[in-house]
C-alpha cells in the first residue's frame, strides 16, 4: 500500500473536462488500502435525489457549484435547507434526507468513512455490522431519482437509460 501523500484529482479539471450534460458520479476515491470514500457528484437543474437514510455512516458534503435544496424532514420548511456554492453540510447517520438540485444544477463531493463489506442481520434484526454499497449506481442519470430496483435498466419516472455496469 502507498502511504505518501499525493493529488488524486483536481476536480475543477475534472468538471471542466465533463460534457456539458454529463451528470452523476464524476469521480470517485478508488484507492486501494483507503479508510474513505468520496465522490463527485453532478445533478442537472430540477434533478433530484429522492429521500433516503444512511443507517450507519456520517456523510459531509461539500457544494462545488450551482444550488438547491436539502429537504430533511426536521421543520426546516417546504423547501428544506438552501444549498450554494461552497455550503458544507453535515448529514449525522440515521438522519432521512433528499437533494433538490436549483435551476444552475448542483455539483457537489461527499466523503464519509469506508462502507464496511455487506453482512446480514440476524434473525430478530439484530445489527452486526456492515451495510449495504453506494447506491450512486441506483440514482437516474435523468432526472436523479433513486430507483428501487437493484439492477435498473429504465427510470420509472423519466424512462431515462440507465448506463451498463
Amino acid at each position: 500500500m502507498n502511504v505518501t501523500p499525493r493529488v488524486l484529482a483536481v476536480l475543477n479539471g475534472i468538471l471542466a473536462s465533463a460534457a456539458p450534460d454529463e451528470r452523476g458520479a464524476l469521480w470517485q476515491l478508488a484507492e486501494p488500502g483507503r479508510e474513505l470514500d468520496a465522490n463527485l457528484v453532478r445533478l442537472p437543474a430540477g434533478a433530484e435525489v429522492g429521500e433516503h437514510q444512511e443507517d450507519v455512516l456520517d456523510v459531509l458534503l461539500v457544494v462545488l457549484a450551482g444550488g438547491g435544496h436539502l429537504r430533511t424532514g426536521s421543520g426546516d420548511g417546504p423547501e428544506g435547507l438552501e444549498l450554494g456554492g461552497s455550503t458544507v453540510v453535515w448529514l449525522p447517520r440515521t438522519s432521512r434526507r433528499s437533494l433538490l438540485a436549483g435551476p444552475d444544477g448542483l455539483t457537489y463531493l461527499t466523503v464519509h468513512r469506508r462502507r464496511p463489506g455487506l453482512a446480514i442481520k440476524a434473525p430478530g434484526g439484530a445489527y452486526e455490522g456492515g451495510e449495504g454499497p453506494c447506491m450512486l449506481d441506483r440514482v437516474c442519470p435523468g432526472c436523479g431519482r433513486l430507483s428501487d430496483d437493484a439492477a435498473p435498466v429504465f427510470c420509472s419516472r423519466c424512462g431515462e437509460r440507465f448506463p451498463e455496469r
